[in-house]
């Protein structure tokens, strides 16, 4: 995990990364693992497919690949270069009916993945190197009919140039996935959120390093965010981590999301108060005159200043500066006093599939101060008794409706994250967890 002290250093200030992630050797393993059965798949489809008739064989030197096994498939991390890949296949092969031979390819291929043009990561192949070898063979002796049959007949049905030219087929993740990993996800119906890789990633002994700045939309508009005070750096963990993945989010992630959040009017809440202008006149004497019926008596909260997100060792809290116009409904909304609320809430983080879940799991603190009244000044504790608990209800359930669907996190199709870590420092998030491939449905 090297972490992205010096690798998420931004070029600019522009091009800042706000989260990234690291994938280890562990979930390189993992992958290979899951790879094994699909390029099975694949190379038993195109070794067995049948081939182009050659004019220098003779007909009954034709070769038939019977079956194909992958022995061994595996992924390893080259420091500062990218990947190699190693498939050995077991090949058996009937040459006629007197002989069947057993054969292994060997495919020795260096992948790294680099950024296209459209800014999308790419998965490419730097070398290939198939090799294609006899293990045993064994033929009935039929004397009338001697038959051999040379590797090099072999050779020229199987097309292993193709096979090199996709090589990066056989893995589960190709580019298709890749490509994945920088789609829009919904977090509110108007609201959507993009991880945009900034760089190819990096490759160091602890993984391979993705860094990547999230960018939001509003209603289909991209939405100009606050500026990171300084550039998102992790310590180095003290020991390589177990985990397939390790994600990780900057104190400014959060701060962004709810600042989009903002911008979506997330928090402009009417919220009905259990008083009306009868019980008030009670507390307040100048309500009376103000209003001569008894009126239900509503908030209605809007934002005066950006939220802010502070992570601390143990906890994440959100700071929501609002001002509440409290009014009656006569029929029009009247507006008769106007509070600022600031508001604390420590923030609860969890995962579920690849969403993070975030939720308000307790206002820590609110102060409540007069801004401007029709009906004579109000001090500070006769607005707690009467707007506080109801504010304090209301907008702790009111974040929690915004962010039930959860946040999405970094991640490619078909796979799901499990085994989940969620651990707060100052200043980030850290999420280990592992990969799982989901079930195929249907």
């Amino acid at each position: 995990l090297s972490i992205l002290l010096s690798l998420l250093i931004p070029a600019h200030t522009t091009r800042s990364p706000d989260c990234g992630g690291v994938l280890t050797p562990s979930g390189l393993k993992y992958l290979a693992e899951v790879s094994k059965p699909h390029a099975e798949s694949v190379l038993r489809q195109d070794l067995r497919a049948p081939p182009a008739p050659d004019p220098s064989l003779p007909s009954p030197s034709r070769n038939q690949i019977n079956t194909v096994k992958v022995d061994e498939f595996s992924l390893t991390l080259i420091p500062d270069t990218g990947l190699r890949l190693s498939i050995d296949v077991d090949l058996g092969i009937t040459s006629a009916p007197s002989t069947t031979k057993e054969m292994q390819l060997s495919i020795l291929a260096d992948l790294h993945v680099e950024m296209n043009p459209e800014g999308n990561l790419e998965l490419v192949t730097s070398a290939c190197k198939p090799t294609l070898e006899e293990l045993q063979s064994t033929e009935e002796i039929d004397r009338s009919a001697p038959h051999t049959s040379s590797g090099s007949d072999v050779d020229k049905q199987i097309n292993v140039e193709k096979i090199c030219l996709e090589v990066s087929k056989l893995l589960l993740f190709p580019n298709e996935r890749l490509m994945s990993l920088a789609a829009p996800f919904p977090i509110t119906p108007s609201c959507q959120l993009r991880y945009v890789p900034l760089a190819a990633p990096m490759y160091s002994e602890q993984g391979i390093i993705i860094s990547l700045q999230t960018t939001f939309q509003v209603a289909g508009t991209a939405i100009p965010l606050p500026v990171s005070p300084v550039p998102f750096s992790m310590p180095e963990p003290p020991s390589s981590s177990p985990s397939h993945l390790t994600l990780a989010f900057s104190q400014h992630f959060y701060t962004s999301l709810f600042f989009a959040l903002e911008m979506d009017g997330a928090f402009n809440v009417t919220i009905l108060s259990p008083l009306t202008t009868a019980t008030l006149a009670e507390k307040i004497p100048q309500m009376g005159s103000l209003f001569q019926e008894d009126l239900p008596v509503v908030l209605q909260t809007t934002t005066r200043s950006s939220p802010r997100v502070v992570l601390e060792e143990g906890r994440a809290i959100l700071k929501l500066f609002l001002t509440a116009q409290i009014g009656a409904v006569s029929p029009a909304f009247q507006s008769f006093l106007s509070v600022n609320v600031d508001v604390s809430a420590r923030l609860h983080i969890s995962v579920t599939d690849t969403r993070m879940i975030i939720s308000a799991a307790a206002i820590e603190d609110i102060e409540l101060s007069l801004a401007a009244s029709d009906v004579g000044p109000v001090l500070a504790a006769l607005l707690e008794e009467l707007f506080l608990p109801t504010i304090r209800e209301e907008l702790s359930a009111q974040i929690n409706v915004v962010l039930r669907g959860g946040v999405f996190l970094p991640h490619i199709a078909s796979f799901t994250y499990t085994d989940v870590n969620v651990t707060i420092h100052k200043d980030y998030v850290l999420i280990p967890c592992n990969l799982q491939l989901e079930a195929r449905t249907g």
